[in-house]
């Protein structure tokens, strides 16, 4: 139950947060600053509540409808063997990410954009790479 009340909750919050960014976009003449972007990051977070509760809205009513197909879909969560594929393809994209990452950091700082931005992006890559040493 809580879950139905939870992706009704987020559909909502969608909807409101598209409304108000499109009353916002529509409605502000000359805006600086924060102003000036607010209208679309709410649309956008807008339209991604409403798809995520929308998404879970239908897929719990289509478990609730037919248990065959719940029970299945509860099994396939729980394999192992899912679960084996899934930590493998995770430690593949990882695997990727370090050398993309490390070399977006690089021509970053060669092509001279700021350093507050390119230190942020050091920060997040030695905070990946610790996680991974870590956990």
């Amino acid at each position: 139950m809580k879950t139905k009340i939870g992706a009704i909750a987020l559909v909502l919050l969608g909807v409101g947060l598209l409304s108000a960014g499109l009353v916002l976009l529509k409605t502000a003449a000359e805006t600086q600053g924060i102003l000036q972007v607010l209208p679309y990051v709410c649309i956008g977070l807008g339209c991604g509540a409403f798809g995520h509760g929308a998404g879970e809205w239908f897929n719990n009513r289509t478990l609730a409808r037919n248990p065959a197909l719940a029970r299945s879909v509860e099994i396939e969560k729980n394999d192992e063997r899912n679960k084996a594929i899934a930590d493998r393809a995770r430690s593949k994209a990882f695997g990727v990410m370090i050398p993309v990452f490390g070399a977006l950091l690089v021509s970053f700082a060669l092509m001279g954009v700021e350093t507050a931005a390119v230190l942020l992006l050091t920060a997040a890559y030695l905070f990946v790479c610790g996680c991974s040493v870590y956990f």
